[in-house]
């Protein structure tokens, strides 16, 4: 099938391609470790701003490098966020993006399916969670050490969308461990809906969910979509992700006052 340039210019962190109705989106971060910073987030956000302009696709794929899906937010830049503006309004502001995209992903009216190869960490959890389908190759693994690192785990939501899709009993394992989960236990865990043998065939079922999902009416997948959103997210008055930004902030903050 013919292949053509995503139109949106200027884009620093992705590669995106379309095939037939799929919107293909590769995060790269040369030289960043495949991190979820701040001008990932950004081209993020305008990629799923794109997907409102087009009717015509069904389907959005994420995927990272071949050798690893995404390493986690840029614990780097948040640091020098908290140092250089000690108000928490940096960070507060990079939060907020995070928010927005997993929040974007999660609303999307297209089918969306996260291609997961090599180590998803953190904030990489979250964007393949967000997903509505996950595929790994067998070696792909999940792990979220923001505990481990002092951090709160608040990123995008995370917790929200990893205890509605997982369960509550799982992920306390998952968060206060920090332990890697492998391929085989994250599908037993639905943090993955299938585990494929390596890259060729994760392409082929992302292939073939695609076409599968490209005949389907416009109006009943966003109808569909609608629905399953409505039953799987709990009541807005008990969603507490607005504060995750804030418990970052505040934990950033406390690390460099205790740094100086």
């Amino acid at each position: 099938m013919t292949q053509q340039t995503f139109s949106v210019d200027d884009l620093k962190t992705l590669d995106v391609t379309e095939s037939g109705a799929a919107l293909h989106v590769r995060m790269r971060r040369e030289g960043a470790k495949n991190v979820a910073d701040e001008a990932l987030l950004d081209d993020l956000a305008d990629v799923l701003a794109h997907l409102r302009k087009r009717p015509d696709l069904r389907v959005l794929v994420l995927a990272g490098e071949e050798t690893e899906f995404c390493l986690g937010g840029d614990r780097h830049e948040l640091e020098s966020l908290a140092e250089a503006d000690t108000t928490g309004e940096a960070v507060l502001r990079v939060a907020e993006k995070a928010r927005r995209v997993c929040e974007a992903l999660e609303s999307a009216d297209v089918a969306t399916i996260a291609a997961v190869r090599g180590p998803a960490v953190g904030a990489g959890v979250a964007l393949a969670l967000y997903c509505d389908l996950r595929v790994g190759t067998v070696d792909c693994t999940f792990r979220m050490p923001e505990l481990g690192l002092g951090l709160p785990t608040a990123w995008g939501g995370a917790l929200s969308r990893l205890i509605a899709e997982v369960g509550a009993p799982r992920i306390r394992e998952m968060v206060l461990t920090c332990d890697v989960v492998d391929s085989a236990r994250a599908l037993e865990w639905s943090l993955l809906h299938r585990v494929a043998a390596d890259s060729t065939e994760l392409d082929k079922i992302v292939d073939r969910w695609a076409r599968t999902i490209a005949r389907r009416s416009p109006a009943a997948l966003r109808g569909t979509k609608a629905l399953m959103r409505a039953y799987g997210t709990p009541a807005r008055s008990g969603d507490l992700t607005g504060l995750d930004g804030y418990l970052l902030a505040t934990a950033l903050n406390a690390r460099q006052a205790k740094g100086r």
